[in-house]
């Protein structure tokens, strides 16, 4: 597992083989590619005049606050011109975040009302309770921490549980880590159904955690071929008919 060692200037990369040490993590939206600081941007030391710069620093400058001295992002923590690299990324993704101490969720679009009372419109709004792949990354961790557009503290997932239910369409219980084999396949499905990505193969490829599959990726396969891929896994570990309800 490659980590971002918060404490180097400028930063740097470590691996870990085997079990790593405690990590923060990211979760957020991304903006546009030219936008993005990559892996070879922080590897060569290119991508601190990048808008996507700011959310790296602030993530890494919160997680040293809170005793921290890694960080995983996927924007950057990922080689994506490794083909093999990438296909592992998103096959461990879940459990990535799972294992994480604190997820720090970016939303990028809430502005805080300059008070300490929760904007819910706003916040109801953002666009991150409608990307696919922030689904897991809601799930996973045990502990994740709001921030808004300016890094404020927006609030936890745990004091913000029953608005964030009413938004994602979670139980609580679910938001509270239970454990997701007591959810029925057709209610994972439902948690996913309004929810968008980039490239068609993602809304299969970002609900392989939830579900416990694993699959090779194939781009160019298109969207629903890729969902057929996840139903056969899918029913291969699984005798819950909800399925077919998909």
């Amino acid at each position: 597992m490659r980590l971002l060692n918060a404490t180097t200037q400028p930063l740097q990369f470590e691996i870990f083989h085997g079990d790593p040490p405690h990590y923060a993590i990211l979760s957020h939206t991304w903006g546009s590619e030219s936008e993005e600081v990559t892996f070879q941007d922080i590897r060569d030391n290119t991508g601190a005049l990048k808008p996507g710069f700011y959310k790296i620093k602030a993530c890494c400058d919160q997680a040293l606050s809170d005793g921290l001295r890694y960080v995983w992002i996927d924007t950057c923590c990922i080689d994506k011109t490794n083909s093999v690299e990438l296909q592992e990324a998103i096959n461990s993704m879940f459990n990535w975040y799972k294992w994480s101490m604190i997820c720090y969720a970016y939303l990028s679009d809430y502005v805080a009302l300059g008070s300490e009372r929760l904007d819910v419109v706003c916040f109801r709004a953002s666009k991150w309770f409608e990307r696919g792949w922030t689904l897991q990354e809601l799930i996973a961790p045990s502990k994740v921490v709001f921030y808004g557009r300016d890094w404020n503290s927006i609030g936890s997932k745990k004091e913000l549980g029953k608005v964030i239910s009413s938004i994602a369409r979670i139980s609580t219980d679910v938001l509270a880590s239970q454990n997701l084999e007591l959810s029925s396949v057709a209610q994972k499905m439902s948690w996913a159904s309004m929810r968008k990505t980039t490239r068609a193969e993602d809304i299969a490829y970002c609900l392989l955690g939830i579900f416990g599959a694993h699959m090779p990726l194939i781009y160019g396969e298109g969207g629903v071929e890729a969902f057929i891929r996840l139903q056969k896994g899918i029913m291969e570990q699984s005798d819950d008919h909800s399925l077919f309800a998909w």
